[in-house]
């Protein structure tokens, strides 16, 4: 079954006076922002708060079953420690034309610690965890399967050249997974963007101690690999990066204009939808969480006017349309523009349009490929007999062509 609208773990919005941005949620060991982790490891938080101000904000954890619904647990029982916690690490900007507050956050720590498996939702406020500044999704996940994944062309006649198929095997470590079958059910994202997603998906079989997940519903469209661009450095065009200048004490990135409805796949190396913030001055790398300048980038379209709305979307926004990212046809350039705030550095994007029921299309203006390079994810979620929570029992990847 298809869920529409639900954003995965990486949404963020700005309801208060603070302009919070350049938001990362990611696993230091792996340098991914995929935030998923096992018990023993850590994600870092960071983020810019363009007041430039001190502030000491605060944070607290929220537990979700496994469709991102709110399951009703009390805090106690999914965390140790404080139900509310100080986020104080802070550092300011240095040499750069905006100023800014990096705020830092090892997570978990000693103040908040949770205890068991599944979906949570990271809450950072200022005054109430009811007007959060904004949530960031993750998950914690048990040492009970191993989970493999393998992507194919989908053999489906009505769209060959557009799809590929998703398989997955899942082995369980212990006793408990076989034992408790009819509580596991699958959740598979493509490139940690959870408009495109399959929920709820029962084994189709089972062999031993193996689940086996090979129904056709597990289809995608294989979209087209992402754009991208680099603007670590701003004084000159760089890549993908066609003018760049500074008025009034602003930046401004100009990016060259991208084409849509391509007819043929072309290979073109991406992260999959990630950014990554980055600040280099004539070959010196400086630190970007506090040298890291903002500039407006100019995302172009070569394309003739339409009614659809065209968003400029990827792991930097969470794939969440907004009028921010939304762009606008010039007439004097035929072009569709959009301008929007970023922190410099390296990031893929995608040019996604809106249906008429407020689901989002990735191919129609990029092009949809069987041969594109995709990261798919999949989530294993259990709930064993006299337990109140959707467990995540295992997790796993696929980021290989497919060929």
């Amino acid at each position: 079954m298809k869920v529409p609208g639900i954003i995965l773990m990486f949404f963020s919005c700005l309801i208060s006076a603070q302009d919070i941005r350049s938001i990362q949620l990611f696993n230091p060991q792996t340098n991914d922002e995929t935030a998923v982790i096992g018990f023993n490891e850590r994600l870092i938080l960071k983020f810019d708060d363009l007041t430039n101000s001190s502030t000491v904000f605060r944070y607290t954890l929220k537990h979700f079953d496994r469709n991102w619904q709110d399951d009703g647990l009390f805090f106690t029982e999914y965390a140790n420690g404080s139900l509310n916690a100080l986020l104080d690490q802070f550092q300011y900007s240095f040499n750069t034309l905006q100023p800014y507050t990096n705020y830092t956050l090892t997570f978990p720590n000693d103040k908040i610690q949770p205890k068991i498996s599944g979906n949570f939702e990271l809450v950072v406020y200022k005054d109430s965890p009811e007007k959060p500044l904004f949530k960031k999704r993750f998950c914690m996940v048990e040492d009970g399967a191993d989970i493999a994944v393998n992507v194919s062309r989908t053999s489906d006649a009505r769209n060959p050249e557009i799809n590929q198929r998703v398989e997955i095997q899942a082995i369980g470590r212990n006793s408990s997974l076989m034992q408790n079958v009819n509580s596991a059910s699958l959740n598979v994202v493509q490139n940690n963007n959870w408009n495109v997603a399959v929920y709820n998906q029962r084994p189709s079989a089972s062999l031993g101690n193996k689940l086996l997940f090979q129904q056709l519903s597990l289809s995608f469209p294989g979209n087209n690999e992402f754009y991208y661009f680099d603007n670590k450095n701003m004084s000159y065009a760089f890549d993908m990066v066609a003018g760049a200048e500074t008025l009034d004490g602003k930046n401004y990135t100009y990016l060259h204009p991208v084409w849509a409805f391509p007819l043929n796949y072309q290979y073109q190396p991406d992260v999959n939808g990630a950014y990554y913030f980055r600040r280099n001055d004539l070959g010196i790398e400086r630190n970007a969480d506090k040298e890291g300048d903002y500039s407006w980038v100019q995302f172009a379209l070569d394309s003739r006017e339409t009614d659809k709305q065209i968003y400029v979307l990827g792991g930097f926004n969470d794939f969440v349309p907004a009028k921010e990212n939304q762009m606008v046809y010039d007439e004097k350039s035929q072009k569709f523009l959009a301008n929007i705030y970023l922190k410099q550095g390296f990031y893929n994007y995608i040019l996604a349009t809106k249906n008429p029921d407020g689901t989002l299309n990735f191919g129609e203006v990029n092009g949809n490929f069987w041969q594109t390079e995709n990261l798919y994810q999949a989530f294993l979620y259990y709930r064993p007999f006299g337990r109140n929570y959707d467990g995540l029992i295992g997790y796993g990847e696929f980021r290989t062509p497919v060929r």
